[in-house]
């Protein structure tokens, strides 16, 4: 089964978070999340959501990433800057789903706490 597609824009900042965004929903999806995924092909644009999640790891992972939590209304609940390859990140109970995003992504559009983050899926996905 193909993985849907997605896009996901930070409203408050009118900034694209990712255009290219994959999302994992089911639980195979979900426990693969990034693995196998080399650093040159999550770039431009790219992403995973994570969906439902608490919280994440980059075990097996051989680069770093930013971490957008978001609570079930898309607000931003918790931010993970440069989570290094062998990390757990924290469990956030408030959160329902989780931006997994290029390193440095959060700093570059300004994202912060409460901002509302709104995705869409893609046609056709």
């Amino acid at each position: 089964m193909p993985v849907p597609l997605a896009q996901a824009f930070n409203q408050t900042r009118q900034r694209p978070l990712a255009t290219h965004l994959a999302v994992a929903q089911t639980h195979w999806s979900r426990l693969r999340g990034l693995l196998g995924v080399r650093e040159n092909d999550f770039r431009n644009g790219r992403g995973l959501w994570i969906r439902p999640c608490h919280g994440v790891h980059t075990l097996a992972m051989t680069f770093p990433i930013d971490v957008i939590y978001l609570d079930r209304d898309g607000t931003v609940v918790h931010l993970e800057r440069n989570l290094q390859p062998w990390r757990f990140a924290p469990i956030r109970l408030q959160a329902a789903s989780v931006l997994e995003l290029p390193t440095n992504l959060i700093t570059e559009t300004g994202t912060a706490l409460g901002d509302r983050i709104e995705i869409k899926i893609k046609e056709g996905s």
